[in-house]
């Protein structure tokens, strides 16, 4: 299994941009789907963006849709997800999640490995 570790959460004003980074240790990065969720408190956990193994294939929730943008860069085994246009509703913790396969999912439970979370806060 991936080992994977998120940075770059922080404190923005609404409109500001964050980037967090998602580093994986091991040797099965490459060959899974990777994704961003998040939770609010006292919300469930949602998802915020997927990208194939290959990057060619994301998804975006439709809350974020236009204003975030998923990346990865294989032989550096990291994930990245721009956030851009930030809003008051955005902020929660935020996860990177190694998917099961190959494929994209929106669902969590079809993902086995996650990070600890990265705080992400925007004030209005």
């Amino acid at each position: 299994q991936v080992q994977l570790v998120e940075s770059g959460g922080g404190l923005v004003q609404a409109g500001g941009s964050l980037r967090l980074s998602c580093a994986a240790s091991g040797r099965t990065f490459s060959s899974h789907a990777m994704g961003w969720f998040r939770q609010a408190p006292g919300k469930e956990r949602e998802f915020v963006a997927t990208i194939s193994r290959s990057g060619r294939s994301t998804y975006y929730a439709d809350s974020v849709k236009g204003r975030f943008t998923i990346s990865r860069d294989n032989a550096k085994n990291t994930v990245s997800l721009q956030m851009n246009s930030l809003k008051a509703e955005d902020t929660a913790v935020y996860y990177c999640a190694e998917a099961n396969s190959i494929y994209c999912s929106s669902y969590p439970d079809e993902y086995h490995s996650w990070g600890q979370g990265t705080q992400v806060t925007v004030s209005s």
